[in-house]
């Protein structure tokens, strides 16, 4: 008897130690079963999106959340633009929902399924905006769609339903059919823009690539034919630059509205760019200008990414010391490849580095904040105040000289045999393509000095993480050029502003002795239009093209309302730069040149490895 006991005391603990967790049962379920989701475009007239989420079976109690930041470095809490969520269990009982905080809400009772409907406003235009009307659509899925905490990893299906019978619909997204879309996790879902509407569209194949380039805008406001000319010269010279084509497939998203507009937002197999179609007809350049700096980017970032950033806390700041590289040095890339392309010679390059040395000298704040510093505090730049000149460097702005002069001082140390483009070659070798990270401005560091067998470790005290004067002709004299900087006499609007996007500019301070404090302009104002024009997203150059001894009309608002002042504007001293020849430069000089503006080592032309 005893004997028979013992056998089952040993049988029933081996089928306990055998039996399954029930509880990792569960939460494997939620995360191994898809999570569908459903836009309705039903009130797009109301800028009103309802989504809906079903979940399958899982975890009794489930957690949601929407994200607080997307696309910019910039907390937005896109909770605040929910109206009401429901939640229903599998049998269409309602169940119960808490709310945690301002954009995490827990649901219970769900361990048999649950389907969670919600009402939010997407009235946010421009490439890091959701928007919903009744002429398009554009969604920057994080900012609408919430996520179950246990499930981010999981496979995605996002279906779109009411859609107006003549709309269309472009995204990176895998196709499963016509409004039916996948991801493999929401990641992958909400890193994918889409774009719904009666767009025109085009495509081309280059190099092995597929590319599918789509519009909203007026017609008669650009030419298809040239868009999709400048992309191929673009794509072309920059798959060459990198030797690489991490994609099949790639997609141009463009908005030219008629109202102020600007910008444009990378995504893995993607990107959205907004240009007004005022900017794009006086500035033929802007479409190239932003649309190499947003294609580079599915290297650089995408791929190429600091350890900082990954991976993505969509719940608070991600704080980075290198954006520094992540978006500058993407811009001084982008500068290099449209020189191969042709799109920019050589005296356009010149002038593209001396205005952005001019626009770090004439900020007082780069004799305090680091480039690196000027990263970290990327979170900042939503306030208005931050961008006073001696508060803050801009991290595109150095970053951008940073890889210039980077890129000089490696092709001097290496005798001319390795440059930036050898450096990115090495990162997206040792980093992209074995799924790792850079440890931040250190990772650039080490990357730098492998390829070019020098120690860099002074160039990134002095000038990554440190404030030291940049001795410009100490790094410019290997290219046969030295820094020249001169005064001139410019209007002076007698105030400043900060520009936020296609956000109105807003006045951040006015000379107390200026035309602009008589006429009653006042910090906080909002510039509606200037000349009866509306702000350019660039509206520094609206500025810049206006002269002394004109009258300036500006509609201003604060909250008080609006008021039309005017004024003639006084005049100030500036200083400008140029980039000349040295004295007694030499053709061998001129080679160098040549070579560093097509961003290849000496000599190397389209034979680089």
């Amino acid at each position: 008897m005893r004997k028979q006991n013992l056998i089952c005391l040993v049988i029933f603990a081996l089928a306990v130690l055998n039996a399954p967790n029930f509880a990792l049962l569960e939460a494997e379920t939620s995360a191994a079963m898809p999570v569908y989701f459903t836009i309705s475009l039903a009130d797009a007239a109301k800028h009103v999106a309802h989504v809906k989420i079903d979940l399958g079976p899982g975890s009794e109690t489930r957690d949601l959340q929407l994200p607080v930041w997307n696309a910019l470095y910039q907390i937005r809490d896109f909770s605040r633009n929910v109206n009401w969520i429901h939640v229903k269990d599998s049998n269409g009982s309602d169940i119960p929902l808490r709310t945690l905080d301002k954009s995490r809400w827990r649901i219970e009772r769900a361990g048999h399924g649950a389907t969670i409907e919600y009402q939010i406003l997407a009235n946010t235009s421009g490439p890091f905006g959701a928007q919903l009307n009744s002429q398009h659509g554009f969604f920057n899925l994080a900012e609408i769609l919430m996520y179950p905490q246990d499930a981010r990893g999981s496979r995605m299906r996002l279906q779109f339903a009411a859609i107006p019978s003549a709309w269309k619909i472009a995204t990176a997204l895998a196709s499963i059919s016509g409004t039916e879309f996948e991801a493999k996790d929401y990641d992958q879902l909400v890193d994918s823009p889409v774009e719904l509407g009666t767009f025109q569209e085009s495509d081309f194949d280059e190099g092995g690539g597929h590319y599918r380039v789509v519009v909203d805008g007026a017609a008669s406001d650009y030419q298809m034919n040239d868009v999709v000319s400048t992309l191929r010269h673009i794509v072309s010279a920059a798959v060459t630059w990198m030797n690489d084509r991490p994609f099949e497939t790639y997609l141009f998203i463009y908005h030219f509205p008629r109202g102020p507009a600007g910008g444009g937002m990378e995504h893995a197999y993607s990107t959205a760019i907004d240009i007004s179609a005022r900017r794009l007809a006086e500035n033929p350049r802007s479409l190239s200008d932003v649309s190499a700096h947003e294609f580079f980017h599915l290297w650089n970032v995408k791929r190429i990414k600091p350890q900082s950033l990954e991976p993505v806390d969509y719940t608070k700041e991600n704080y980075s010391r290198a954006l520094w590289f992540s978006e500058g040095v993407t811009s001084t890339a982008a500068l290099y490849f449209r020189s191969r392309a042709g799109l920019m010679d050589e005296a356009a390059c010149l002038e593209s580095i001396a205005g952005q040395i001019g626009e770090l000298e004439q900020r007082p704040a780069h004799r305090e904040q680091s480039v690196e510093e000027s990263s970290l505090d990327a979170w900042l730049e939503k306030y208005d105040d931050y961008d006073r000149p001696e508060r803050s460097i801009s991290y595109y702005n150095k970053g951008f000289l940073l890889g210039v002069l980077l890129d000089l001082r490696m092709r001097e140390a290496s005798g001319d045999t390795a440059s930036l483009r050898d450096l990115f070659q090495w990162m997206n070798e040792h980093y992209a393509k074995q799924g790792r990270f850079f440890p931040d401005s250190e990772g650039v560091r080490a990357a730098a000095e492998a390829v070019s067998h020098s120690d860099l470790k002074m160039f990134f005290e002095k000038y990554v993480s440190g404030t030291e004067e940049i001795p410009w002709d100490a790094f410019f004299k290997v290219v046969g050029l030295h820094l020249v900087s001169r005064t001139r006499s410019i209007a002076d609007p007698g105030f400043v502003v900060a520009q936020r996007f296609n956000v109105s500019p807003a006045v951040i301070s006015v000379n107390t002795d200026s035309g602009a404090a008589v006429a009653g302009l006042e910090a906080g104002d909002s510039i509606l239009k200037i000349n009866e024009h509306l702000p350019d997203s660039n509206f520094a150059a609206q500025l810049s093209s206006l002269k002394a001894g004109e009258t300036i009309h500006l509609k201003v608002r604060n909250r008080l309302g609006e008021r039309n002042l005017q004024w003639v504007l006084g005049s100030r001293e500036e200083t400008a730069y140029e980039l000349r020849d040295i004295d007694g430069i030499t053709p061998q000089d001129r080679v160098r040149r040549t070579a560093w503006l097509k961003g290849d080592a000496e000599g190397d032309g389209e034979n680089h490895p």
